[in-house]
């Protein structure tokens, strides 16, 4: 009854703890790409794009349908309201805290509840719970613990144990909850490998009855990962000079990013939403140092492995084995801003809190009483700070400005933060506080054509607000645009709000020339059409204006400005027409 008494405590304390450290998401909104997976999701929309969800992998940015298909529930039960969103979040980041204690106590793992306490607390967890397009670490890690403590009642890790034959409705179930963990985030195909570390661990040594039920895992693991590489190279975009690194660069990475996550473990400060992009030179020897530390780590574990146990090898190669995928051996697109991110380790994590709460509880256990005591103070004051650290990170997923100016005040070369700040507070009218922020990402990336597109945005902005200067920064945001078009001539967005300018600017001309470079890379483009249409009419050429605003009304009849502008297009060109004809006879058919 005792026992019974303190489970249910100590299960009330992982499901109950998260609520409590992230409180702050109460007033936490969407951030940075929401917009793409919630806000601006039109699939979210009807049952047709439930559909589209699961039929289509290219509908949305990732295909990951288990993930959108709960953001569809969730549209059609409180609509856009956040705090639904982060409280679902929340909830999963619970369960996988009860999840992680009950698979670690399954393993007899010593300190399996101080380990469950410390990934439900841990500040690094943050990004994870409090960014709600990371649903898809929560859920995936949700299904992927359910998946593994079925597994585990399939195939005890200590099979000398079992009497009755091997449950395979266990299996089944272990396999549908690894599908649905792949449906939700494909960094979960390293499972199979998991389980088979796991039973190393446990048994010192694996046979070939150990591998064979786990083929199916690997080869849905394998297809499902393929497919989401697949996707981030050609359809996400992960393609370009800023994933461009040679086998020895990769190597590097991958070294000095395992340093990395396990150093955010141990010491979680600064925690930022965007890191500092390292530059990786293998030429460089004090970065070859971190990959060789990660081979002479694993070497020295293995030839102690005798003395301390199997245990930290295989902790070691649980946490590398699942942070795999990114290490930089496949290209992501966050690799554009950083090569490393808090949300890249959720799952990993658990590996080395897991180490590290049975070297405590192991160590206090060869403590005496007083000790002993102590120890489990310290355990319990080192969880207060965790929470409370994670307490504080929490509201920095406020809203966008708050999570960007955080980022800035922690790492003054996110030229993105300063970018999407000045996106940001340029869509709120706040353009005059948005101009340095443009200007310092100019700075930070002068050969980014975006950089430029919204410098002159909201240098643009400035100027029609009839400042002193107007005029000046009228003109400047024109060069912007110019630059941002001699970067990448394509831009389309510059195309438009250069057209826009020039016409303020009354350059018609020029205005003129942009918008027929729109129409050659979009011949659809309505408002290209229009806008041509009025660059011509106010050059004195009606007769091509006419041309062009009937062509956009063709493909849009309820466009009243292109209507207005036909009417007046129209009005000119046979006035033309008139005045050309001679005098006293018969107009020319």
């Amino acid at each position: 009854m005792a026992t019974r008494r303190r489970d249910l405590l100590a299960s009330a304390f992982l499901l109950l703890a998260p609520f409590v450290i992230y409180l702050p998401l109460r007033q936490g909104g969407f951030v940075w790409d929401d917009d793409q997976y919630v806000t601006q999701n039109p699939e979210l929309r009807n049952a047709a794009g439930l559909a589209h969800i699961w039929l289509d992998p290219l509908a949305l940015p990732q295909y990951y349908p288990l993930v959108h298909t709960s953001y569809w529930l969730e549209y059609h039960l409180w609509g856009l309201d956040a705090r639904g969103y982060h409280a679902t979040n929340v909830a999963l980041h619970a369960v996988n805290a009860l999840l992680l204690w009950h698979v670690l106590r399954r393993l007899r793992v010593p300190g399996s509840l101080f380990a469950a306490a410390l990934f439900a607390v841990h500040p690094v967890m943050t990004e994870s719970v409090a960014w709600i397009t990371e649903r898809k670490n929560v859920l995936s890690l949700a299904l992927a613990l359910g998946s593994l403590a079925s597994y585990l009642r399939f195939a005890p890790p200590k099979p000398e144990a079992r009497t009755d034959p091997p449950a395979w409705r266990f299996y089944a179930l272990s396999l549908a909850l690894f599908v649905g963990a792949l449906l939700s985030k494909t960094v979960v195909c390293s499972l199979p490998a998991v389980i088979l570390v796991l039973f190393w661990w446990r048994r010192g040594r694996l046979r070939a009855g150990d591998v064979a039920p786990l083929v199916p895992f690997f080869a849905l693991g394998a297809v499902a990962g393929l497919h989401t590489a697949w996707l981030e190279r050609h359809h996400v975009g992960a393609t370009g000079a800023a994933w461009a690194l040679g086998p020895l660069e990769r190597v590097v990475l991958a070294g000095r990013a395992l340093w990395f996550y396990a150093g955010k473990l141990l010491w979680p400060h600064p925690l930022i939403f965007f890191y500092p992009r390292w530059r990786i030179d293998p030429a460089a020897l004090w970065q070859l140092a971190f990959p060789l530390a990660v081979v002479a780590l694993v070497a020295a574990l293995w030839l102690a492995r005798r003395r301390i146990g199997r245990g930290p090898l295989a902790a070691v190669l649980l946490f590398a084995g699942v942070l795999f995928p990114a290490l930089g051996f496949f290209d992501v697109f966050p690799f554009r801003y950083s090569y490393v991110a808090d949300h890249f380790q959720y799952h990993a994590s658990t590996a080395l809190l897991a180490l590290f709460a049975a070297g405590w509880t192991e160590g206090a256990a060869a403590l005496g009483p007083r000790l002993r005591s102590a120890t489990h103070g310290a355990a319990i004051a080192l969880l207060a700070v965790l929470g409370a650290l994670t307490f504080v990170q929490a509201h920095v997923y406020r809203d966008l400005e708050v999570l960007y100016r955080d980022t800035i005040a922690k790492n003054a070369e996110a030229w993105n933060a300063y970018l999407n700040l000045a996106n940001y507070l340029s869509s709120r009218g706040r353009n005059e506080e948005a101009v340095p922020l443009a200007r310092e990402a100019v700075r930070l990336v002068p050969n980014l054509a975006d950089a430029y597109n919204t410098l002159g945005a909201v240098l643009f902005l400035t100027a029609a607000e009839g400042r002193a200067d107007s005029s000046a920064r009228l003109n400047e945001a024109i060069g912007a645009f110019a630059q941002a078009l001699a970067l990448e001539p394509g831009h389309v967005d510059a195309l438009y709000n250069g057209a826009a300018a020039l016409g303020a600017a009354g350059r018609h001309e020029e205005e003129a020339r942009y918008y027929a470079r729109i129409l050659e890379q979009e011949p659809d483009a309505v408002d290209a059409e229009v806008g041509l249409g009025r660059s011509l009419l106010l050059l004195g050429r009606p007769g091509e204006a006419e041309a062009h605003l009937r062509e956009a009304l063709r493909r849009a009849p309820g466009r009243a400005d292109a209507r207005e502008a036909l009417a007046l297009a129209t009005v000119r060109e046979g006035a033309s027409s008139e005045a050309s004809a001679p005098r006293g006879g018969a107009q020319v058919p």
